[in-house]
């Protein structure tokens, strides 16, 4: 999928769950993610509370990727 395609929202954690799957509120919805690679690679922590910046496509808005982590 092109990345034009995907929808990009801003949430907060609320909560962490294993292997580096995320819950994210994003505008009143609940959102599954997961962490991009290049916030693996860099190790990037995310913690609860955090605002984040979240990948969403059009077709499942359920899941989705963060892509972003704000200070």
């Amino acid at each position: 999928m092109p990345k034009e395609d995907l929808v990009t929202m801003e949430g907060k954690v609320s909560e962490v769950l294993p292997n580096g799957n995320f819950r994210v509120d994003v505008n009143g919805h609940t959102i599954l993610a997961y962490t991009s690679g290049n916030i693996r690679r860099n190790k990037i922590k995310i913690i609860e509370d955090d605002r984040v910046s979240v990948e969403v496509s059009p077709y499942d808005l359920t899941r989705g990727r963060i892509t972003y982590r704000f200070k």
